[in-house]
C-alpha cells in the first residue's frame, strides 16, 4: 500500500488503523518482510500483490492476511480506498479466541491457503460498521480504551472468518482434517523433520498411508509439502538476514550446506547465492 497521503490511528505502537483515499500508481520495488499481523482491505482498487513469492491480482473489495514473517511486496496498484489494520501479538493472540479466530486460526499464520477473501455486500456493511465504531474508538479518551479496542478487532476478525468459510467452507471430513493435522506439525517441525516418516509416525501412519490421504483430496504429495515450506522459509532468510548460506542450511537442519545449495535449486532453479542477487 502507498505511504503518501494516509491518515493512521494508533494505540501505544501495538494497534494502529491506516486510511487511505486516493487514487494514485505505487510500486514497491523491494520486498519487504512483515513485522506485525496485516490486514489490509482495499475496497476500491486494483492492482497485484507478491505475498511469500506468490502474486494474488486483485480488484476491488478483497481483504488481505498477513502474518509475521511473510514477505509482501507490490507489483501494481491502483487504490481509491483501502484501510489497513495492524496489530502485535501481544495486543490480541495472548487471549484465549476460538480455534477459527486466533492468530492460529484459518486467517494468520497459514502459508498453505490462499491469503484473501471478498466479501459480499451484506459483509461489507457489517465490516464497514465495525470499522467505524473502531475509528470513534480510537478518537476517544474514555476508559477501557484498550478493551474497547480489542473487542472492535475481535469482531472484525470473527466476521472476516465467516466471510472466508461461507466462500470456502472448512470441512470436517477425515481427509481434510488429517492435511490440517500434518500442516501443523510440518509448521512447527520443519526446521528438524525433513521426511515423511517422521511426520507419518507422528500421526500414527504409514508413509504409503499417508500419501494415499494427500491424493483423495488432490493436494501436492506430503514430502512437495515438507520440502515447499523449507524453501519458503530458506527465501525469507536468504533476503532478510545477513547470515551466510552455511548458517541458513544448519538453521534449517542441514549439516552439510552443500546439499542444501542442491535441495534449494532443485526446488527454485536457482543457487541461494543467485536467489539472494536476484531479490
Amino acid at each position: 500500500m502507498a505511504v503518501q497521503d494516509i491518515l493512521t490511528y494508533s494505540f501505544k505502537d501495538i494497534f494502529s488503523l491506516s486510511i487511505v483515499q486516493f487514487e494514485k500508481a505505487c510500486v514497491f520495488n523491494k520486498p519487504e518482510q512483515v513485522e506485525a499481523y496485516n490486514i489490509y482491505w482495499v475496497k476500491k482498487g486494483k492492482g497485484m500483490y507478491n505475498i511469500d513469492f506468490k502474486s494474488y491480482k486483485f480488484q476491488d473489495n478483497v481483504l488481505f492476511f498477513l502474518s509475521p514473517g511473510q514477505v509482501f511486496s507490490i507489483d501494481s496498484e491502483l487504490i481509491q480506498e483501502a484501510y489497513k489494520i495492524s496489530f502485535v501479538r501481544d495486543f490480541y493472540c495472548i487471549q484465549t479466541h476460538d480455534k477459527e479466530v486466533a492468530c492460529n486460526g484459518v486467517l494468520f499464520n497459514n502459508v498453505y491457503d490462499t491469503p484473501f477473501v471478498k466479501p459480499c455486500d451484506s459483509d461489507t456493511q457489517k465490516l464497514q460498521f465495525i470499522l467505524e465504531g473502531l475509528i470513534e474508538e480510537f478518537k476517544s479518551s474514555e476508559a477501557a480504551q484498550y478493551d474497547m479496542l480489542q473487542t472492535y478487532l475481535k469482531q472484525f476478525i470473527i466476521h472476516a472468518v465467516r466471510v472466508r468459510a461461507e466462500h470456502d467452507p472448512i470441512k470436517e471430513d477425515t481427509d481434510t482434517k488429517l492435511f490440517k493435522d500434518f500442516s501443523v506439525l510440518v509448521e512447527q517441525n520443519y526446521k528438524k523433520l525433513h521426511t515423511v516418516t517422521a511426520y507419518a509416525n507422528r500421526l500414527g501412519l504409514s508413509p504409503k498411508s499417508l500419501t494415499k490421504h494427500f491424493n483423495k483430496i488432490g493436494t501436492q504429495t506430503p514430502s512437495d509439502f515438507i520440502k515447499n515450506r523449507i524453501i519458503l522459509e530458506a527465501k525469507r532468510q536468504l533476503i532478510y538476514s545477513n547470515d551466510s548460506v552455511k548458517q541458513i542450511a544448519f538453521d534449517l537442519g542441514f549439516n552439510d550446506a552443500a546439499y542444501f545449495t542442491r535441495f534449494f535449486k532443485k526446488g527454485t532453479l536457482k543457487s541461494p547465492l543467485q536467489f539472494k542477487k536476484d531479490h
